[in-house]
């Protein structure tokens, strides 16, 4: 736990020191749990927005997508159901005045089980090597059986104070499992209470004739809303699916862990309109082609894994999440949900509109069901950001800071390096930013010492560097580096745009879809 909340430390420092995440209003000592991209942030999170963009829209022909309004009419929250039930379960430390999410509170127990079970497992792979049977082990192992049972008795009582909203049981749950405040160890709790997460604000010119509008705290009911719109503009046949990124409000009350979770926040969503019937289908099939989007990235599959929902909202039928291995524990990332027909249905209750689809093939018309595939843009920012984190001893006995962000995504692809600052190195250097900055986002840099540029460009996540020296001038020849393996080659000038694409082409990570 020390070493991971080591790690987190230096993730936040890190995102601070070179240019990618700044504490929002920070002259004015900043604004709990709102944050602002900095000059290479803004880079890396509009690289990831593409980066899904073209997987789910570009690379399906019946996917499109929208930008819907932040501010909707009112009574699509009430539709919705987040005027009345977009509630989080609180609870406050009497001694510490901390205020925390009852329900983080029972899953991080949970997970500090889970991870014991899984600590015996790694002990066990690394005694009995090839011969090691996992699921034999955890069937016979006495500690895994008993800790896997606790942990079924609390996912159980979990999901029973959930979906009952019995606020008593959820504060006994708490007391009973002996659950203390993690920043001063009491347990000195408070009731439980429900606080709604929506921001209201008013529309009007004057306050005695204003309307109460909130900032909204999905993307996905624009998404519903414009159903048949998009539908019928578009000639789109079920089935097939609407896509959108765009800011969110949440008025998170217990709001930490950096940019995990903020107050303003950005999701990648898609809503996918399917034929009633088939769509347990159409989730199994979202779930895999997410995952594998992911694992493109190549940051590592033991870092992923799918949680099924012990609590089903009352609207779905199928719920799971993919969790990443943040430096904090596995959370979650990415939600994959069947909505069956609620939300549609809803909207035409409400409105008074029909958002039905006349199936030619059936000869009827039907409120379709929805598979929907959710990820925060934000946490995705942050497990792409610390997995790359990383620190490695030398051959020299030294260390290097070196960020590996997946190079697709990487703010700046390449940075040139004049070896010195005269006899004409300077001007062929910019001369290659001039030809590559079409095609890339390249970086110049001509101050310190070449080795110590490297190290800071290493720091930065840049994947290569360019170096132009005297024989450059000569040779039409410069020395590019690799970021990840540090290897050193002589190349052409002329060849550098087919080397750094190769690298860096979207199409070439996508693939491995």
């Amino acid at each position: 736990m020390a070493k991971q909340e080591d790690q987190f430390k230096k993730v936040l420092s890190h995102a601070k020191e070179y240019g990618y995440v700044f504490q929002s209003s920070e002259i004015y000592d900043g604004l709990s749990a709102v944050y602002d991209y900095a000059q290479n942030g803004v880079e890396l999170k509009k690289n990831i927005r593409e980066y899904w963009w073209k997987a789910m829209v570009q690379l399906h022909e019946n996917i499109v997508g929208i930008d819907a309004a932040i501010l909707m009419h009112p009574t699509t929250w009430k539709a919705s159901g987040h005027v009345d039930a977009f509630n989080d379960p609180l609870i406050d430390n009497k001694d510490s005045k901390k205020r925390y999410r009852a329900d983080v509170l029972v899953e991080d127990f949970r997970e500090k089980i889970n991870q014991k079970i899984e600590k015996d497992i790694t002990k066990a792979k690394k005694r009995f090597g090839d011969a090691f049977n996992e699921e034999e082990f955890r069937a016979t192992n006495q500690n895994v059986i008993r800790r896997q049972k606790q942990i079924d008795e609390i996912s159980a009582e979990l999901t029973r104070v959930q979906e009952e909203s019995d606020l008593v049981g959820f504060k006994q749950l708490i007391v009973d499992l002996g659950i203390g405040c993690p920043a001063s160890g009491s347990k000195n709790w408070t009731e439980v209470k429900q606080f709604n997460l929506m921001f209201g604000t008013q529309i009007g010119a004057s306050a005695e004739n204003s309307t109460q509008v909130y900032l909204r705290p999905e993307t996905a009911q624009g998404i519903f809303v414009n159903f048949l719109n998009v539908q019928k503009t578009g000639r789109m046949k079920i089935p097939f699916g609407i896509a959108q990124t765009g800011k969110a409000f949440r008025n998170e009350i217990v709001a930490r862990q950096f940019i995990f979770r903020m107050r303003e926040f950005e999701q990648m969503e898609m809503q996918f309109f399917v034929k009633p019937g088939t769509q347990k289908q159409w989730y199994e099939q979202w779930k895999e082609t997410r995952l594998k989007w992911h694992l493109s990235l190549g940051m590592g599959a033991e870092n992923y894994r799918f949680h099924d929902h012990d609590k089903l909202a009352h609207y779905a039928d199928a719920a799971a999440d993919i969790e990443f291995n943040f430096p904090f524990g596995f959370k979650e990332l990415e939600g994959i949900h069947s909505r069956t027909d609620f939300d549609l249905s809803q909207h035409e209750q409400y409105s008074g509109k029909k958002l039905q689809y006349f199936d030619h093939e059936e000869n009827k018309s039907y409120v379709p069901y929805v598979v929907e595939t959710s990820i925060g843009l934000d946490r995705m920012f942050l497990a792409v950001f610390s997995n790359s984190l990383q620190e490695e001893a030398l051959d020299n006995g030294t260390t290097r800071t070196v960020l590996k962000l997946p190079a697709v995504l990487a703010p700046f692809k390449a940075a040139v390096l004049p070896l010195v600052k005269k006899d004409g190195l300077p001007e062929v250097a910019k001369k290659i930013i001039e030809d590559l900055k079409w095609d890339f986002n390249v970086f110049y840099d001509e101050k310190d010492a070449v080795g110590k540029r490297y190290r800071r460009q290493d720091a930065a996540g840049t994947p290569f560097c360019i170096t132009v020296d005297h024989d450059s001038l000569e040779d039409n020849s410069v020395t590019i580096r690799h970021r990840d393996t540090m290897d050193q080659k002589r190349v052409k000038i002329s060849d550098l745009k087919e080397i750094i694409k190769q690298e860096v082409d979207v199409k070439t990570w996508l693939q491995k879809m």
